[in-house]
């Protein structure tokens, strides 16, 4: 009889798997809060400054707003919930917003650009797609030592197993 080895994910994959699915949640919540908030205030006719604040202001609700929802279902006490949203997602927002918006700066006439040109969310776009490794490496080095987005999973439910 032929042993075959059956190769299950390893601790890097699994860390890996983690680090990706904590940085993409991170982006949805950003790119929700960005996308809204440059679309609000870009209609109210808003400055620069003020476009980018409630952009980063949002994407900031967002972020957390998605990684409480888990925490909601699990049933944590609101000050659990808070704590552990900060805990998981504050150095990842802030990578990709700094790095986001840095990005829509630099990207000549983008901070001009209307809701319906292309380059209102191609800028957008680009500053999220520079900022995800920088996040993903950061969301890596949280959960490897325990912290991040490590702490949320600790709230979800076990997953169920069908034999």
């Amino acid at each position: 009889m032929e042993h075959v080895a059956t190769h299950s994910p390893g601790p890097v994959a699994g860390l890996n798997r983690l680090a990706m699915s904590a940085t993409t949640h991170c982006l949805t919540g950003c790119a929700i809060g960005e996308v809204l908030g440059m679309a609000i205030a870009t209609a109210l006719g808003w400055g620069n400054a003020a476009q980018i604040a409630l952009a980063v202001a949002l994407a900031y609700v967002f972020g957390f707003g998605l990684t409480s929802i888990p925490l909601v279902r699990a049933g944590l006490r609101p000050r659990a919930i808070v704590s552990t949203a900060l805990a998981a997602d504050t150095v990842s927002i802030t990578i990709m917003e700094a790095i986001d918006n840095l990005t829509v700066v630099l990207i000549p006439t983008a901070t001009d650009a209307g809701l319906g040109e292309p380059l209102f969310y191609g800028s957008i776009a680009v500053g999220f797609a520079i900022a995800y490794p920088f996040a993903f490496l950061a969301n890596r080095h949280l959960i490897a030592r325990g912290r991040g987005h490590a702490v949320v999973h600790q709230h979800h439910p076990p997953a169920n197993v069908q034999e």
